[in-house]
């Protein structure tokens, strides 16, 4: 039963377990643990703390906000913060030795000042747009920011750590686009070298071509979603990896209604006989897409069914036939699947999504208790 009427329990042990196979996966490289999205939904902290101890040598954020708050906890590694909008606090980041992600061409300028406000050199690494055609500097740009970071890292301001990019179809093997990629990346390598920049870490690899493309695999590998031990490619066999959430609830109430009885606003369900329905107190307010009305798969009472009616904010009901339930039956969203309970790639596969977005939009509302299940 959860310990209160909800709860995402998170097997700190199954990302540990991850990291370290994703690292064997990638033998001579080191391994970025991705924290961003409160650790994708799983809480940043606790499952960086877990990333470290199976083996990952560097983390890695969205935001300089997320990285300051690895910093606060104590955790000392290189930790790389990739999207700088406007305004973004480039000083307090070099303060704190964060390695800033640079995709436009007059950031370089703005670390010059910052680091020159603090008195630190700064810690860069150069994003080349090689076809993903998102953040990242294009070909065009790229020769003209590499020579004006190899200037500022000649005056002291700057140290160019890394030099990266990042893949649009690496979850599609054999997509035409991945080649293309790798080449372009390998272009730009030799433009920063002429230039005279010898980055500590080249890094391309997400999940996906972590797991399939050792080619791609440079200095660093940067393994998202596949740390919590879901696949990027659905399907994928060997892996090695174990998904590291469970999402349940307590049922709050079982009621017998009628044949005809229509369920839940709107009344998109109705009942075909008889039924015992269950209430389970977990809502799009929590996370639970509204999406999943009448289509989304749950574990009740040990036995698989499915969301019946809309899907509230708080709640949704599941008609169970003529089962009953005891007190303390609960409500299986989302787990490794070890009992016969969805998965989140069920989830992903009913709703026509991907798993990233089923664990990460689970609100803060819901508990994360940290242990095995």
């Amino acid at each position: 039963m959860p310990s209160s009427f909800a709860e995402a329990r998170v097997d700190l042990g199954a990302i540990s377990e991850n990291t370290a196979a994703l690292a064997r996966r990638a033998p001579g490289a080191g391994v970025m643990g991705v924290v961003k999205a409160d650790g994708y939904g799983h809480g940043m902290l606790p499952a960086a703390r877990a990333m470290l101890a199976g083996g990952a040598e560097w983390l890695g954020t969205a935001f300089i906000e997320e990285a300051l708050e690895l910093r606060g906890a104590g955790i000392s590694c290189p930790v790389v913060a990739w999207i700088l909008p406007p305004h973004a606090p480039l000083s307090a980041a070099v303060a704190a030795d964060i390695d800033l992600g640079v995709s436009t061409p007059g950031l370089v300028a703005d670390i010059r000042t910052a680091a020159a406000e603090t008195g630190r050199r700064a810690r860069v690494h150069l994003k080349a747009d090689t076809g993903l055609n998102r953040g990242g500097l294009t070909a065009e740009q790229w020769p003209e920011t590499v020579a004006a970071a190899a200037r500022a890292e000649a005056d002291g301001l700057i140290r160019v750590t890394g030099v990266f990019s990042h893949f649009a179809c690496a979850d599609e093997p054999g997509h035409p686009s991945i080649a293309a990629q790798t080449s372009a990346f390998h272009e730009a390598l030799e433009i920063a070298g002429k230039a005279g920049l010898e980055p500590e870490v080249r890094h391309l690899a997400n999940s996906a071509a972590t797991l399939t493309l050792p080619e791609t695999h440079f200095d660093l590998v940067r393994p998202g979603i596949a740390s919590y031990g879901l696949s990027p490619i659905p399907g994928l066999a060997g892996t090695g990896l174990r998904p590291a959430m469970t999402l349940r609830a307590a049922v709050a109430l079982v009621k017998r209604v009628p044949a005809g009885s229509g369920v839940s606003y709107g009344h998109r369900y109705t009942t075909d006989r008889a039924a015992n329905l269950a209430l389970v107190p977990l809502g799009y307010g929590d996370g639970v897409p509204r999406a999943a009305t009448n289509s989304g798969p749950v574990q009740v009472g040990g036995r698989r069914r499915t969301v019946s009616g809309t899907v509230c904010m708080d709640q949704f009901m599941v008609d169970i036939g003529d089962d009953t339930l005891g007190a303390d039956a609960e409500a299986v969203l989302f787990g490794p699947g070890d009992d016969g309970e969805p998965t989140a790639q069920d989830w992903a596969d009913v709703l026509g999504t991907i798993p990233y977005e089923i664990v990460t939009r689970i609100s803060p509302r819901v508990p994360r208790v940290y242990g095995a299940r």
